[in-house]
């Protein structure tokens, strides 16, 4: 089995990488900050992300931003510097989908190839291998990272082209947000009533009102456990991403922006580090009402 490279031990793929190593994978790892590389048993860990290149026929990539890839592709250790002939690069971060087809440009004409597939189902579903997974390239680019994906991942989605991968992803990031958004003017509205929220939760999730932001955070929530799956601030570098991308095409996005929003007060808050579902804090500052908690 080909040597595959991973670079960016965070939040997310820490658990990616950990799940290819566990499916038998021979994985070279890099992270900016050593140790957490250092952290994933049975991983050889490299010096720099040209290391990683240099040794593996496949190069995975999970950072957080547009200028990260950048870096980690085009800076002077990157991945170009590096880079075999025929290597695979895989990029499962979310990023600019402009940014995604001129670093796929620059892979080709240094003769590998790109396929971008960002990741969604938070830390539960890179730990568990059970993302869904968003993939913009060739068929045959596609086929040849497909046993990687389904080490972790288990909805795995061919959508197109270089490009559409991170298009599908910002339509994700759209549809989490203003869930999230209904799942917290919901549940302060089921606590100004005085309803039971546990029980309120049982009854909805189930029904046509039941979506993964509701089963999976509407319980945390209860709790007032603001613990990260996705963090606000990384949430609102994909909104960003999604404005843009809707003001390039026209395309009006009032749910999107009015979450985006809601959760730069609670940065101003200093709130950026906790969970993407702390969305409902914003809205019980506007009511002086709280969910949860000791009643």
């Amino acid at each position: 089995m080909s040597r595959v490279g991973f670079i960016g031990i965070g939040i997310m793929g820490s658990g990616m990488a950990r799940n290819l190593v566990d499916a038998g994978f021979d994985v070279v790892v890099w992270n900016r900050t050593r140790s957490k590389a250092e952290a994933i048993d049975g991983a050889t860990v490299a010096d720099s992300p040209r290391d990683v290149a240099a040794e593996c026929d496949t190069v995975l990539i999970c950072v957080s931003d547009s200028p990260d890839v950048e870096a980690v592709v085009r800076g002077g250790d990157g991945v170009l510097a590096g880079l075999r002939s025929g290597t695979l690069v895989v990029d499962h971060s979310t990023i600019s989908p402009s940014v995604t087809r001129e670093l796929a440009a620059a892979v080709r004409e240094a003769g590998g190839s790109w396929v971008d597939a960002p990741v969604s189902g938070g830390s539960e579903g890179a730990a568990n291998g059970t993302l869904s997974i968003m993939v913009g390239g060739s068929e045959d680019d596609v086929a040849r990272a497909m046993p990687h994906f389904e080490a972790m991942g288990k909805t795995i989605t061919h959508v197109g082209p270089v490009g559409s991968g991170q298009l599908v992803k910002l339509v994700n990031q759209m549809l989490v947000v203003i869930n999230q958004l209904a799942v917290s003017e919901s549940l302060l509205f089921a606590e100004a009533a005085g309803l039971d929220l546990g029980a309120t939760l049982r009854a909805v999730t189930g029904g046509a009102a039941g979506s993964w932001m509701l089963a999976n955070r509407g319980p945390q929530m209860v709790a007032r456990d603001w613990r990260p799956g996705f963090t606000i601030d990384l949430q609102q570098k994909d909104l960003r991403l999604v404005l843009e991308a809707a003001d390039e095409l026209g395309v009006p996005a009032f749910g999107t922006s009015l979450a985006f929003n809601l959760y730069r007060t609670l940065q101003q808050q200093g709130l950026g580090s906790e969970g993407n579902h702390a969305m409902v804090r914003a809205l019980e500052k506007m009511t002086g009402i709280e969910i949860g908690g000791d009643r």
